[in-house]
């Protein structure tokens, strides 16, 4: 029988079992600590009388592994998976198989299968689709997008592509490809010349604004770029967009329902000449900032943001949850600036923030995620 949240299994003797949830987090990208952040808020908050909950860290340099049930250990922004530990291993095949746990010196052993995979992964190796691929081999249901719109929308120039394709507005900008940077570098600065000053030069394929740099005068560009590609080898120079920068939170609909979108809200930095929403200013509180939720915003223009927030979220064909953000430019245009498919969720990140202000609590959070997971099959659907 369901419980009340619709989280239970019937259980072989007519009664109930917990729900098997594989919480993974870490990670081989640039955001491992924010992943294992994320990480103990959620293992906080899960219902441990509805789920059995499985840690399993992923170290940096790609071991999966049995993690520590222990929530503090993976808090303040600096967290490591150890590696040295018990692996864990995923057999692939169209049905969840059990996990293997592999110690030196030991029989492997099984762990048993999991019911749901919640994968609290940032970046590269983990939001981009790739931990999704193999979920989808292994027939496992996860919480989140698919493989290409996880891939899509972690690529900041092919999720524009996309959102353009749809009709959606996106701000000026430019790409530089590796190739393009080693053979063709006049041209690649007078394209970026072309989108005036400042601009912004990023990793396309990073987040958590690692790698990001505001550049001001044209000769400190080519050092962007080179700092940007130190997190990808890919970079996108993005027009400066004068104004706000709004985000909404969206969930998807239940069953046939439309995406649900939450109140928008803004990142206000207290001091505006400090900088930007950077790395340092969103996990090591090295500028005081506050969330403005919801933001204040004209009638007509916060049903315009999450009308395009949901869009979005279905152009892109992403499944459970997204934050989509926004320019609110002086001109009083409304762009969309990214798609986010696993935005930071601690309990204090601006997505959990969003739904809190728009009825939903953290933990009902947590579950409502679980349970949409639950419903969608694995494979193509």
């Amino acid at each position: 029988m369901d419980s009340e949240h619709g989280t239970t299994d019937p259980g072989e003797s007519g009664g109930s079992r917990k729900v098997r949830v594989a919480v993974v987090f870490g990670g081989r990208s640039g955001e491992h600590s924010v992943s294992c952040a994320t990480a103990a808020g959620v293992l906080r908050a899960i219902d441990r009388d509805v789920y059995d909950v499985v840690p399993v860290g992923i170290a940096r340099d790609g071991r999966w592994v049995l993690a520590p049930d222990e929530p503090a250990l993976l808090e303040g922004g600096r967290a490591e998976i150890d590696a040295d530990t018990s692996q864990v291993l995923v057999p692939l095949g169209d049905s969840p198989a059990p996990l293997i746990v592999a110690e030196s010196g030991q029989v492997p052993r099984e762990l048993g299968a999991v019911d749901v995979v919640l994968p609290l992964l940032h970046g590269p190796f983990g939001e981009d689709g790739t931990i999704q691929g193999l979920l989808e081999m292994a027939g496992t249901r996860y919480v989140g997008s698919g493989v290409l719109a996880s891939a899509a929308a972690m690529d900041k120039h092919y999720m524009k592509i996309v959102l353009a394709g749809h009709g959606l507005p996106v701000g000026p900008y430019t790409v530089i490809t590796p190739r393009r940077w080693r053979t063709d570098r006049p041209a690649v600065l007078d394209a970026v010349a072309s989108l005036g000053l400042p601009v912004f030069v990023k990793p396309a394929r990073a987040g958590s604004s690692l790698g990001v740099t505001k550049v001001d005068r044209a000769e400190d560009v080519e050092a962007a770029v080179v700092s940007a590609q130190q997190h990808d080898p890919k970079v996108i120079v993005e027009a400066p967009l004068n104004g706000r920068e709004i985000e909404c939170a969206v969930l998807e609909g239940r069953g046939d329902d439309p995406p649900r979108t939450s109140v928008p809200g803004e990142i206000v930095l207290d001091d505006p000449g400090s900088g930007f929403y950077d790395y340092d200013t969103k996990y090591l509180d090295t500028a005081p900032l506050t969330m403005a939720i919801p933001a204040d915003l004209p009638e007509e223009v916060t049903a315009q943001v999450r009308d395009l927030a949901a869009q979005s979220f279905e152009a892109l064909g992403c499944e459970g949850l997204a934050r989509v953000d926004f320019f609110y430019t002086h001109n009083g245009e409304v762009v969309v600036n990214e798609v986010n498919t696993m935005p930071g969720f601690t309990p204090f990140s601006m997505y959990p923030a969003l739904w809190g202000a728009s009825g939903f609590s953290y933990p009902d959070l947590v579950d409502e995620l679980i349970a949409l997971a639950r419903e969608r099959p694995a494979g193509l659907r």
